[in-house]
């Protein structure tokens, strides 16, 4: 029996038995490890998957990583881990590059989605359709942020990803130019499949969870919000700068984990006399993140360079306004009514941010605009896309 899902225009099985769902593994080692990026796409993206009633998802991680993590992904009848089965020559890295391979074969795996721009060596070989998606190349655009090491692995499985892929996803059109021109492949290879957002930044926070949040983390009453890893591409330095030429009672709040780069942004921070006016935090929990949005005035992402930057979505579904500089893909994910510097323009970042803090002229109006904008990364239609890529490269039929 076939019916029609409403929010995409597009036909599934109704109530599929165990025999007619479509067995699908997915890499997972993000999904347990990683508390952002990667894991929060992983994450994000098996949940929406997890609606479809045709899928048995099968998530495949090296071990269990981090409880916290793992167990915002429920279980189901059709949804569960699988982790490595005996002895694995090679350890867990082996096993997730190479061992897994016979695994998803064993399981009666009939397709394969690397999450994270990896795919096993020897799946194609094996007979098992894959996709995998790609959320950047900032390791060859910009080694310079990278250990040499660390770049020339994951150029080697940059490459052989490609050769193992029946399906190429980027999560923006950015990075669809850079795997084209980078990988040398025809752009007809390459599908655009926008990352979603996490349905906690759709919601309005409770006037109490406001409250609560301000008080433990001692928020100041008007700030600026920056969200990312405070590293070096991400640049937050810029956003420091900036407060030479914002108003006085205007701090900057800095949420994410702290890199050996942190310690160049607090020198310079104590050098200026610019302490009652920064703040870094570092262990924002997911539940509380939504509120810091709500509470800024506005939003600030310096970043040189991102795959996406699915900071300025969560941004602007909350309801601010944005200002990110330019040079990868930002104009993108945050769409003409978000303002855009050069990521060395400190005072061009500050006059920006003039432009959309609480009383400037037009603020309400291009937060509404952007709110238009963003309703195209909506969180169905990304696993609605993938679904009919899955159906395509097994050569069943989906929809109309």
């Amino acid at each position: 029996m076939i019916f029609p899902l409403p929010f995409a225009g597009l036909f599934v099985p109704l109530h599929p038995t165990m025999e007619e769902r479509i067995i699908i593994g997915l890499d997972a080692k993000r999904i347990v490890r990683n508390g952002t990026g990667l894991g929060s796409y992983g994450r994000t993206l098996v949940r929406d998957l997890s609606a479809f009633p045709d899928l048995d998802l099968r998530l495949y991680a090296p071990d269990k990583g981090r409880d916290d993590l793992r167990l915002q992904v429920t279980e189901s009848e059709h949804l569960s881990y699988c982790y490595p089965r005996g002895w694995q020559p090679g350890g867990k890295g082996y096993w997730r590059s190479r061992g897994i391979v016979r695994q998803l074969r064993h399981d009666g795996v009939q397709l394969y989605h690397g999450l994270s721009g990896e795919l096993p060596v020897g799946i194609s070989r094996a007979g098992i359709p894959s996709v995998v998606t790609i959320h950047d190349l900032i390791f060859m655009r910009h080694p310079e942020y990278y250990n040499k090491v660390d770049v020339k692995i994951y150029t080697k499985k940059f490459f052989a990803t490609l050769k193992e892929a029946d399906r190429i996803v980027a999560i923006s059109e950015c990075t669809r130019r850079d795997i084209c021109e980078l990988g040398d492949i025809d752009e007809s290879r390459v599908d655009v499949v926008y990352q979603s957002c996490a349905l906690r930044f759709t919601a309005e926070p409770e006037a109490r969870k406001l409250w609560q949040v301000r008080e433990r983390y001692d928020l100041p009453d008007r700030y600026v919000l920056c969200v990312g890893s405070i590293e070096e591409r991400k640049n937050a330095l810029l956003a420091v700068k900036a407060l030479h030429w914002l108003p006085d009672d205007v701090t900057l709040v800095l949420v994410g984990r702290a890199t050996p780069y942190a310690e160049q942004v607090q020198a310079y921070i104590y050098e200026n006399r610019l302490n009652p006016r920064v703040m870094m935090i570092h262990d924002v929990t997911d539940d509380d993140l939504p509120a810091f949005y709500r509470m800024a005035d506005a939003f600030v992402y310096p970043s040189r360079y991102e795959g996406f930057g699915i900071p300025v979505i969560e941004a602007i579904r909350m309801g601010l306004p944005v200002v990110a500089c330019t040079g990868s893909c930002l104009e993108e994910a945050g769409g003409p009514d978000s303002l855009y510097v050069d990521p060395d323009d400190a005072e061009g970042l500050a006059q920006a941010i003039r432009k959309v803090l609480f009383g400037a002229d037009g603020r309400q109006q291009r937060i509404d605009r952007s709110r238009d904008y963003v309703r195209r990364f909506d969180n169905n239609d990304a696993a609605s896309r993938f679904v009919r890529i899955y159906h395509e490269l097994l050569g069943l039929p989906y929809g109309e």
